[in-house]
């Protein structure tokens, strides 16, 4: 029984071993939120940089989003990488604007699935991302997040932690190419064991 058990975590482990490198789709935005009736395309090629010699990841993420009011938009989000498929959807509340403190701040919260191939399991997770931004130039804001998400895996054996968590503090920037074109991009700094370095460089369309 001891035996069996070994050779279930073992398996448990690789299989595992993409969806935790393989789920980032980043933040890539500012912490001001859409205008109200404005509609967001975006999308980003996102690499996730292996630990102890292990390969580089490399996705595609993409999202939509629509501005509900002045200070609130949603967004849905979708990665696609070898063999998995990321989905989420989130809200973001802008909470001080730049214009009255120098400095913008927003919340924003929200739920992913990550839907593995037959040999991985699925993960379910909820992420709380706090976020700041500051513009320095008319076209040029400084951005920094720190994003926490909450992972649940799906269907594991009930004798293992079917839970983690993944915390990463978030530099970057975003800088306006038009009137409907923003350039954004980040580094993504692993600040635990179960997180990757990544970063992801893309460009946002609005719809006005």
């Amino acid at each position: 029984m001891k035996f069996s058990r070994i050779v279930v975590t073992v398996l448990f482990a690789v299989a595992l071993a993409v969806p935790a490198m393989a789920q980032y789709v980043g933040i890539l935005q500012s912490a001001e939120t859409m205008n109200k009736g404005n509609f967001k395309l975006m999308a980003a090629p996102v690499m996730a940089f292996g630990k102890e010699g292990a390969d580089d990841e490399w996705g595609i993420s993409l999202r939509g989003g629509y501005g509900f009011t002045k200070s609130f938009d949603a967004e849905l989000k979708v990665g696609l990488f070898d063999g998995l498929t990321f989905v989420g959807a989130d809200g973001e509340l802008w909470l001080v604007k730049g214009r009255d403190a120098g400095i913008d701040l927003s919340l924003a919260g929200g739920l992913h699935w990550l839907l593995g191939s037959d040999d991985s399991f699925d993960i379910m997770g909820f992420e709380i991302t706090p976020q700041l931004s500051k513009s320095v130039t008319p076209n040029l804001e400084l951005c920094a997040a720190l994003a926490v998400s909450f992972e649940s895996i799906q269907d594991a054996p009930k004798w293992m932690d079917d839970s983690f968590t993944r915390l990463h503090l978030v530099p970057g920037f975003e800088y306006r190419l038009s009137s409907t074109v923003d350039l954004a991009a980040e580094f993504g700094i692993a600040l635990n064991d179960d997180s990757h370095n990544y970063l992801g460089v893309g460009l946002a369309l609005y719809i006005r």
